[in-house]
């Protein structure tokens, strides 16, 4: 039994959730979520190309750069572009899922893995992304570890545009149509790390990424 496990078969035993009444309980919790309404909200365009001109403006104005690719197959060449620029050399970790672009011949050096402490840049993709706020939606799982967009000091996404929903509504019914069980972690990303804590003065790179790079794909 993992933690997890062990964790909600806690909460289960308090609630008094059994074999005999669990469906019950889950067909009272689906019409609850059903049933739910939602509050107040900004008006944002659904249509694709006012969602991502609305993503992007947001997500710059978060201090993240945004670069936009007509295919997968050009993500390396932004993303070499894009360290080139800044120095920051041509080595980074990425998801697993990534692997298979063309990273060599656009001169860069990927391990598909995990993130270490002396990792610089990370790359990973994204489960869609929020215009209304320029925030990433990550979901952590074996094939999209979370350390690779939290311990770089350089964080890399790449976003299809077809993933580009209005708000957080919609990103968590996407989730919850895709994904069945929610994953064990939900990481929203606004930009790079920052706080105020001293004097009320931003300093970038406090807790997380000091750069926030996302390479938009037209097409995907």
């Amino acid at each position: 039994m993992t933690t997890r496990e062990d964790i909600l078969g806690r909460v289960r035993s308090h609630l008094g959730r059994n074999a005999g009444n669990a469906s019950t309980a889950q067909a009272d919790i689906d019409a609850w979520m059903a049933a739910r309404e939602q509050g107040p909200r900004p008006a944002v365009a659904a249509e694709a190309p006012a969602l991502l001109t609305r993503f992007r403006e947001k997500s710059e104005a978060l201090s993240s750069s945004v670069d936009v690719v007509a295919s997968d197959a050009e993500v390396p060449a932004a993303v070499a572009r894009y360290l080139a620029g800044l120095d920051l050399g041509s080595q980074a970790v990425c998801w697993p899922g990534l692997a298979a672009l063309p990273w060599a011949a656009a001169g860069l050096l990927i391990e598909a893995r995990a993130a270490r402490d002396a990792d610089m840049v990370g790359i990973t993709g994204s489960f869609c992304a929020i215009a209304e706020t320029g925030t990433l939606m990550l979901l952590s799982g074996p094939g999209t570890p979370g350390t690779v967009s939290l311990l770089p000091e350089t964080h890399v996404a790449i976003v299809a545009a077809s993933r580009i929903v209005p708000g957080m509504e919609e990103g968590w019914n996407l989730a919850r149509a895709e994904c069945g069980e929610l994953p064990r972690a939900v990481s929203f990303i606004s930009g790079p790390s920052r706080t105020g804590d001293i004097e009320q003065t931003i300093v970038l790179g406090a807790h997380g990424p000091y750069r926030v790079h996302i390479v938009i794909v037209a097409d995907a």
